[in-house]
């Protein structure tokens, strides 16, 4: 397939810039693939209690967003946006620098009023990205001085600054872990009060951690699939987890990704044999899928590559009519809109 076959026009109106009073308003959107037609019905997101059965499995990423986007001074005075894409280790990240010039390695970005002891030394662009990201090293731990001098970084298409509103919001109720530059959004949906009806039901829920980068937003530019340079993303599945999943298939239930990247962490798992690291998968039409039987998940951007992943996972006809009909019906898109619940074709 081409990366056309993956655009649609959305209203801009239907983007979603901040989110309902309360997470569990949102409207879903259930898709099913019939035998000879496709199935497409209007809910309320807490219908999804009457949709799952006993004995299913919801898989929440449990990865906390960090406020990774800083703003600092060069040493010449000129001002300087670091937005990480992720961290590497307690001092080290990887990052975009928005400056004036392009940074050189071994400059260093000064932050807050003491120019002396808080700074961020750039080490030399990061060789797995096309010069759009460097490696950096921090004068101190990376979470510290983000908790002193980040900002929670709203996606691009929001166009207000993040508020305390979002630095609640912008996070799941299952978030423990930090690490992500984006959040999980399907998750943005659950409240405690949900997740306590639907564990009433009999279902059962477990966590793992992926890290969401940056690169999420990255766009696809080439036409053909096959040459698009997929970004890494860190993910631990924990034993818990892969035991409660082998269960639930053991006894019938099904096992729902709450969330492309859930999907991307369990797929990742089984096809590389892996519970821990990174993956560059990328999910296109034509994937076998081995471990998810149903997907929750939000609308997402024109020829991105989660577009891409959520057609390949109920079909690329029958997201294409969704899509329509969640248009027609003025559904909110994207973080902050409303979500889906997909079963695999």
């Amino acid at each position: 397939m081409r990366l056309s076959d993956f655009n649609y026009n959305l209203p801009p109106e239907l983007i979603a810039q901040h989110p309902l009073p309360n997470r569990a308003a949102s409207r879903l959107l259930v898709l099913e693939n019939q035998a000879s037609d496709v199935l497409i019905k209007d809910h309320q997101f807490t219908d999804l209690i009457d949709l799952l059965n006993p004995n299913d499995l919801l898989v929440f990423n449990d990865t906390k967003v960090i406020p990774a986007r800083l703003f600092g001074k060069k040493d010449t005075g000129g001002a300087v946006e670091v937005f990480l894409e992720r961290i590497t280790g307690e001092k080290s990240a990887i990052a975009q620098i928005r400056a004036s010039k392009t940074p050189k390695p071994g400059s260093k970005i000064f932050l807050g009023n003491d120019q002396q002891e808080l700074y961020i030394s750039v080490i030399k662009p990061h060789e797995d990205s096309d010069n759009r990201f460097f490696e950096i090293e921090f004068s101190s731990s990376c979470l510290s001085i983000l908790d002193q001098y980040g900002e929670i970084p709203l996606p691009p298409y929001i166009n207000h600054q993040a508020d305390e509103t979002d630095a609640e919001r912008y996070q799941t109720v299952v978030a423990k872990n930090p690490g992500a530059v984006a959040a999980p959004t399907a998750g943005l949906h659950f409240d405690q009060e949900t997740l306590d009806k639907i564990m009433a039901k009999g279902v059962k829920y477990t966590t793992l951690t992926l890290h969401v980068g940056a690169g999420t937003f990255t766009p696809v530019r080439n036409e053909d699939l096959s040459e698009h340079k997929m970004h890494s993303e860190w993910f631990s599945i924990p034993v818990e987890t892969q035991e409660l999943i082998k269960k639930t298939k053991s006894t019938g239930g099904k096992v729902i990704a709450v969330g492309t990247t859930s999907l991307r962490a369990l797929e990742s798992s089984a096809a590389f044999g892996i519970q821990e690291g990174e993956t560059k998968l990328f999910i296109t039409p034509g994937y076998e899928f081995k471990v998810i039987d149903q997907l929750i998940t939000n609308f997402h951007l024109p020829c991105s590559t989660l577009l891409m992943l959520v057609s390949a996972f109920a079909g690329v006809e029958p997201i294409r009519k969704a899509y329509d009909h969640a248009i027609q019906q003025q559904y909110r898109f994207f973080s902050y809109g409303d979500a889906m619940l997909l079963t695999r074709q």
